[in-house]
């Protein structure tokens, strides 16, 4: 079976040390990225580790695709113990970082410890240097960028950047890199905050070889990538704005509503299009889907907002103005927050006061949240730790905002936010992709569950290739199994052995049955759930049974 190659690289941030350790076995059984790191992470951070304490680890990873040509291929992999959902989570980003990593020659690096003074690391082919950065204390993302590129020509794209929010320890900071481009959800730059490093760099010549089983079908990939029309090459995620909100499935108004008839049409994908000025993309893929905006009345230029923080900006804030939105995207890149986290968190804020669509307000919020002032620093936390004081419901599962496809009426899509072992998280399945287009009936239930757990298995496949989940319309189950030299049974299989080690280590921090849960009713759940867990192999209460994990 396809995987990546080159060792693992170990940073201790506190001795200013480093070693590299070969992880053959580990790369052979779990591809590359997500499932690569979900198994050091596992096997490396204490169960009663804190996430912002020194024994938490983070991990950033490519796969075997990122020393290809191939399209959706430029993303890379973020794990560590989340400050926000209190367990393991994994996150990825486009951009330009995956190729600069890969050139390093390493496949994994683990960062550990804690500085005591504010970081720069410079990983490279031949080792680690360690930079002392005081005066980039509070600096945003793109000063960040900024600095670096100036003192060693080090640009955007070669970084991973924590901003303002990770130095603060916010529960949903952001990794930033690209400085648009984020590893969002789980507060992973909390955890590198935490840590006092305020960006680590990646340069080399040593990109390792990977053959691919059938470069053939890579490159028909990537022609299909150039040269067929799709939606999304010109509103990127925001092409799905209006389905969802004819659906019935575009939250609204902190949750209260499911559509936004009244505004939508100022926020939706071809509003979207109206701002987008020129065409972007992730390394070397050919699809160019990214959206690089500006509103020539103010001069704001950012890239987005994508369909999530349109949602999350837009919608659920009753905020009807595209720029608005935009805004707020460039707030939350700036300053290193997850814009669905923040977005959300924001929400529940305006609904104890009842100031939905005060953009002015929203703004202020967005920047006290990253300092830690006033209110915002009640916001940090997130609403899981918050709703009761502000008098609002929990819209989290297992402490993980959501995003912005509704299960009320994506019932499948409900069942993947309750058993996602990172919490309310779309991209863990795509559940709701099949519900969208009608393939299954978004209302009940029956039959959903053999469907979610390939999706998922599936979905952690391309987590550790690194491959794009916007790829799906190009790859067949045969074009699986020509990538990856494998049968297409024996890749869910191993997709399925990580979703196990993730959600073992949840249980050895207390997770089971009673967090996969959901802040709405639905009807079924309770014996979803039942066929879930016996579709897994794990007991009754969702608890991996130790026999089940691989040595």
């Amino acid at each position: 079976m396809l995987h990546t190659n080159g060792e693992l690289l170990t940073i201790d941030v506190g001795e200013r040390t480093w070693e590299t350790t070969r992880i053959d076995d580990i790369l052979e059984a779990y591809i590359g990225g997500r499932g690569v790191a979900t198994k050091l992470a596992h096997d490396r951070i204490p169960f009663d580790a804190d996430p912002l304490g020194p024994e938490n680890r983070t991990y950033l990873s490519t796969g075997p695709f990122q020393t290809s040509q191939m399209s959706f291929t430029g993303r890379m992999n973020a794990t560590a113990l989340s400050p926000l959902t209190n367990g393991l989570v994994s996150t990825n980003a486009g951009g330009y970082l995956s190729r600069n990593f890969a050139d390093t020659g390493y496949s994994c690096v683990e960062i550990a410890s804690e500085s005591d003074e504010l970081l720069a690391v410079h990983v490279t082919d031949e080792g680690v240097e360690f930079e002392s950065v005081p005066d980039l204390e509070m600096a945003t993302v793109s000063e960040t960028s900024e600095t670096m590129n100036e003192r060693h020509s080090l640009g955007e794209d070669h970084l991973v950047t924590v901003g303002p929010a990770g130095e603060n320890t916010v529960r949903y900071a952001s990794l930033m890199t690209s400085n648009s481009r984020a590893f969002g959800r789980g507060g992973l730059g909390a955890v590198l905050g935490s840590k006092n490093v305020k960006t680590v760099s990646f340069t080399g010549d040593s990109r390792p070889t990977v053959e691919i089983p059938d470069n053939a079908v890579a490159g028909e990939i990537h022609q299909d990538a150039a040269t067929k029309d799709h939606i999304m090459k010109r509103q990127g995620t925001t092409s799905g704005v209006d389905l969802k909100n004819d659906m019935f499935s575009l939250p609204t108004q902190y949750f209260e509503r499911m559509d936004f008839d009244e505004g939508v049409e100022g926020i939706n994908g071809n509003t979207v299009e109206s701002k987008k000025y020129k065409r972007g993309t992730c390394s070397v893929c050919a699809f160019a889907c990214k959206l690089p905006t500006r509103d020539e009345e103010t001069g704001l230029e950012t890239e987005g907002p994508e369909y999530e923080t349109v949602f999350s900006f837009g919608s659920n804030l009753v905020v009807d103005d595209i720029v608005s939105v935009m805004k707020s995207n460039e707030l939350c890149d700036e300053l290193g927050l997850d814009t669905i986290s923040a977005g959300v968190t924001i929400g529940a804020y305006l609904k104890s006061e009842d100031r939905f669509g005060d953009s002015e307000l929203i703004h202020e919020l967005v920047e006290k949240i990253a300092y830690r002032e006033g209110v915002g620093d009640l916001l940090a936390e997130g609403v899981d730790r918050i709703h009761d004081e502000l008098g609002v419901t929990n819209w989290t599962s297992k402490g993980l905002e959501f995003p912005g496809h509704d299960g009320r009426v994506l019932h499948g899509r409900a069942l993947g936010y309750a058993t996602a072992n990172r919490g309310a998280d779309h991209m863990y399945s795509k559940m709701h992709n099949l519900e969208y287009e009608g393939r299954v009936d978004p209302e009940g239930l029956d039959g959903k569950v053999p469907i979610l757990v390939d999706l998922q298995n599936l979905k952690v496949v391309k987590d550790s290739a690194v491959i794009c989940r916007f790829a799906s319309n190009y790859l067949s189950d045969e074009r699986y199994e020509q990538l990856f030299g494998t049968d297409y049974d024996t890749l869910l299989e191993a997709g399925g052995r990580i979703v196990e080690l993730e959600r073992h280590f949840n249980n050895q921090r207390g997770f089971d049955r009673s967090d996969d849960v959901l802040p709405f009713e639905l009807e079924g759940i309770e014996d979803a759930l039942d066929d879930y867990y016996t579709e897994r192999g794990w007991s009754e209460d969702g608890v991996v049974p130790e026999g089940n994990l691989a040595d």
